[in-house]
Order: C-alpha cells, then sequence, then structure tokens
C-alpha cells in the first residue's frame, strides 16, 4: 500500500513507524459504506505492515471529529445493515488482531458511530473544543458497540445515563470518567498526538503486541484462566515475545543500564 495519500476521504501519511490517517469527508467527516471499507483497508494495511508500530486517527477541519453513520447516504440507498467492510462501521471495531496502538485525536463534534470509533482506539486525546454525545435513541437505533462497550469501561449507571438519555457532554466530564488521556488546545492536539505516538514509537511493539491480545481476551475470562494462558505461553503474541531477541535485549539493556533497541523480533 502507498502510504503518502492526500487524495479521497481516508488520507495517510507515514513518518518513521507513525502511520497517520485523516477522515476528511466534509462538511461533517460523516462515514459511509464507501468510506468504511475504505478505512477497514486503510487499517488492516497498518496491521500488516512490519515497518509501521502505531497509529494516530485525526480528522480534518475543526468542528467534527466524526458524526458516525452518513444519514444523507443511507436516505440516497446505504443500507444500515451493508459491507462496512473488513473491520466494521469505521474499519477499526471489528478489525481482528490489530496488535499495534491507535491513537484518537478527537477535535469538535463526536457523536454515534464517531464515538464508537474514538472508543475502538487504545488512547484518545481531545481537543477542549471537543463535544460527545450518543444520539442514536432520537433516530430509533441502537448505539450498537458503545451500549457493548461503555458499560464496562465505566461505571454503569453513567454509561446508563448517556445510552438512555443521548444527551451531549464535553470534554472535561469524558476526562473525568477515564475516556480521555489528555485535553489539549485545539491548536496542540495533532502534536500532542505525534508526542504520544513518538513514545510508543520508542517502545517494545512484541510487549504492545501482547498486551493488546491478552486485555481483548481476558475481557470475556476468569483471572486465573487468563493468567494461566499468559504462563503456559497459549497466546499466540506472549509466545512469540518470550521467544524473541527482544525479550532478551530488554534483560540486557536493564542489566547494562541502558535504553533498550527493539527490533521487533
Amino acid at each position: 500500500m502507498t502510504w503518502d495519500n492526500s487524495e479521497g476521504p481516508v488520507k495517510t501519511r507515514v513518518e518513521g513507524a507513525v502511520l497517520e490517517v485523516t477522515l476528511d469527508r466534509p462538511k461533517a467527516n460523516a462515514i459511509d459504506l464507501a468510506t468504511s471499507r475504505v478505512m477497514g483497508e486503510t487499517f488492516r494495511a497498518f496491521r500488516d505492515d512490519d515497518a509501521l508500530r502505531v497509529c494516530i486517527l485525526r480528522a480534518a477541519g475543526d468542528k467534527f471529529f466524526c458524526p458516525g453513520w452518513d444519514l444523507k447516504a443511507a436516505a440516497d440507498g446505504d443500507a444500515v445493515d451493508g459491507d462496512y467492510g473488513v473491520g466494521g462501521f469505521g474499519g477499526l471495531q471489528e478489525l481482528p488482531n490489530l496488535n499495534k496502538p491507535v491513537i484518537a485525536a478527537v477535535n469538535g463534534i463526536c457523536c454515534g458511530g464517531g464515538l464508537e470509533l474514538a472508543l475502538s482506539c487504545d488512547l484518545i486525546l481531545a481537543s477542549e473544543t471537543a463535544t460527545f454525545a450518543l444520539p442514536e435513541i432520537r433516530s430509533g437505533t441502537v448505539a450498537d458497540a458503545a451500549t457493548i462497550k461503555l458499560p464496562k469501561r465505566i461505571p454503569y449507571h453513567v454509561a446508563m445515563d448517556l445510552l438512555l438519555t443521548g444527551r451531549w457532554f464535553d470534554v472535561a466530564e469524558a476526562r473525568q470518567w477515564g475516556l480521555i488521556r489528555e485535553i489539549c488546545a485545539p491548536d496542540q492536539l495533532l502534536d500532542k498526538a505525534w508526542e504520544l505516538a513518538r513514545l510508543l514509537e520508542s517502545g517494545p511493539p512484541l510487549v504492545y503486541a501482547a498486551i493488546k491480545e491478552v486485555v481483548r481476551a481476558a475481557e470475556d475470562m476468569r483471572f486465573q484462566d487468563a493468567l494461566n494462558r499468559i504462563t503456559k505461553r497459549q497466546f499466540a503474541t506472549v509466545d512469540r515475545l518470550y521467544s524473541s531477541e527482544d525479550q532478551l535485549e530488554g534483560a540486557r539493556a536493564f542489566a547494562e543500564k541502558r535504553d533498550p533497541v527493539w527490533k521487533g523480533k
């Protein structure tokens, strides 16, 4: 895949081992079926490219991150149960085996499927002007991914309040409930996202992969069962990590009091 792409609704650029993906669909960055499929192919290519370690997901403009599903496209014939592509809606929330960190840089309005897209990322940074909501109840639909994820990530009664009322909440409340890592001035959001991406880029990719696989699998497992699978190396990423050069490099670097050099192998 050619990564330096400045055309179409999904723009990409690479710097070092960091991929920046920009959703750019004026006026509001809403996602139709075609865009979702492109996003899925983009994130699948990121997953499978050994030269890339971290992804930043951002949106063009300063008013909208993403309002979710493109209702105008739906009115023109896009089926709500149509083909969203390999990663499901927005390319992320159903993409299997994505074992690399993804950072969301949220500017402006982030609601409905747009909030679900942000929740599919591992870390969320947001502009001071960002606002959030799950307004699906007003259109007679279910915020499907959010209904599954939110009660597991924030207090149950807070999640139910947001789901049942569809009310708007600001970035301060989002951080209060632990959804946001950092609140940024609008003109510093992208710089802060890149600063975090470079920190992760310098870290151990095989460890990150193991963390992501274990977190996904353990969500539906008893603690001891998950722990046994780790210690017995029954997770593919854990087995690869404990057989890797990087695992030995980490021990050597600690003993030699130097920074490790991670090779991802």
